[in-house]
């Protein structure tokens, strides 16, 4: 992991307060027992323009808060196991490890990578994840729904098998999925295995999926190939 670092093109003193403080540890404790686990956000992004390079995120429940905005994550780490990267924003994580910690053994409770929302048809959004790698233990879904607009895909990742075979689930979006985009293209390992995928998991075409995984994705402004 490469030291942390950050970069930013927003002037808000609060924003810059805040990534400073990430300077510190980028690390919350969760309380609670086996029975119970309290939420509690280690970091909430929800500045534009904001690019983190080599940093960790550690938690359990709702670790990452990818709130608003346009977001770049290089060599991070993101560990947790109840939608610990979740959010409206629109971001690429580029060779991210998403550590699952939950619990392993027979009958476990599965967790869930992602939990992604639009704010409406018309707005921006999306997770995208290219390269990297799913693992850890027990077993995560590789998100759910926060709402009918849920964007997220993934792109030469390596799932290991703590990746429950059904891929998604529809949480709030119920029972009509037609605006969901939930979407793997070209991933490796034992749980990139997509035989088992909900049949409303989207299938992109290649005009589609170079939209997501193009970095203009987020920066049609050069904001980040600009950076020094």
């Amino acid at each position: 992991m490469q030291p942390f670092c950050f970069s930013s093109s927003s002037s808000s003193p609060l924003l810059l307060v805040l990534l400073l403080l990430l300077l510190l540890l980028l690390r919350r404790l969760y309380l609670g027992t086996e029975r119970q686990l309290q939420a509690a956000v280690a970091a909430l992004v929800g500045g534009d323009k904001i690019a983190f390079y080599g940093c960790e995120f550690h938690g359990f429940q709702d670790t990452l808060c990818d709130f608003l905005g346009r977001h770049y994550f290089q060599r991070c780490l993101v560990r947790g196991g109840v939608d610990f990267v979740f959010g409206y924003g629109q971001s690429v994580y580029d060779d991210c490890a998403l550590v699952s910690d939950m619990p392993p053994g027979p009958g476990a409770q599965p967790g869930w990578v992602t939990a992604h929302a639009r704010r409406g048809a018309g707005s921006p959004g999306g997770l995208v994840f290219r390269g990297g790698a799913v693992r850890g233990t027990g077993h995560v879904y590789l998100g759910r729904a926060w709402n009918a607009l849920a964007t997220v895909v993934f792109y030469r990742t390596r799932m290991d098998d703590v990746v429950v075979p059904k891929g998604w689930q529809p949480w709030h979006a119920g029972t009509d999925v037609s605006g969901v985009t939930f979407a793997e293209a070209e991933c490796t390992g034992p749980g990139s295995e997509t035989s088992g995928r909900v049949d409303w998991e989207k299938h992109l075409s290649g005009e589609e999926l170079e939209r997501f995984v193009d970095i203009k994705f987020i920066d049609d402004d050069g904001w980040l190939s600009n950076q020094p």
